[in-house]
């Protein structure tokens, strides 16, 4: 499994890091969700296209509403989704206001650990094999910028 980063250099002037550099995460484009699902019809499924977006699509839909009902939901070995939100603080329980006090309201993921597929910080620093994305062949960065061309015209379609 590769990461791609790329280099760039702290100009915040009065920082304590001013002209360091720091690797960030670069990627080679997004795939949309009916590029996903085409994906995945063509991992030698038994299902096509049209079914695997209607199910996909179904799954995003009973996602939502579950995390809409308060629920956390597990997507099986991956790990959970769950709300969190940012709250301010209140002097007394009685003059706490959900309206004053609560503020955004985040969706989260946080990986399982005790799986196979370990998707913690940890072990995916340990599984994955770090690449600069200015090493890209011509070839590589063609197909990356190609591929993101494409879905760009098609939208994501949702």
């Amino acid at each position: 499994m590769a990461v791609f980063y790329k280099l760039s250099k702290c100009k915040i002037e009065g920082n304590k890091s001013e002209n360091k550099w720091f690797g960030h995460l670069a990627s080679l484009g997004k795939i949309s969700y009916r590029d996903l699902c085409k994906h995945i019809s063509d991992h030698n499924s038994p299902y096509g296209y049209d079914t695997i977006m209607a199910v996909a699509l179904k799954l995003q839909e009973c996602i939502l509403e579950k995390l809409n009902e308060g629920y956390k939901v597990e997507f099986g070995e991956l790990g959970t989704f769950y709300y969190q939100l940012k709250s301010k603080p209140s002097d007394d329980v009685t003059s706490f206001s959900a309206q004053e006090h609560i503020g955004n309201i985040y969706l989260r993921f946080s990986p399982r650990k005790d799986s196979i597929t370990d998707l913690s910080s940890k072990t995916l620093r340990k599984k994955t094999v770090l690449r600069d994305i200015n090493t890209l062949t011509a070839e590589d960065a063609y197909e990356a910028l190609k591929t993101e061309n494409q879905n760009a015209q098609e939208g994501d379609g949702l």
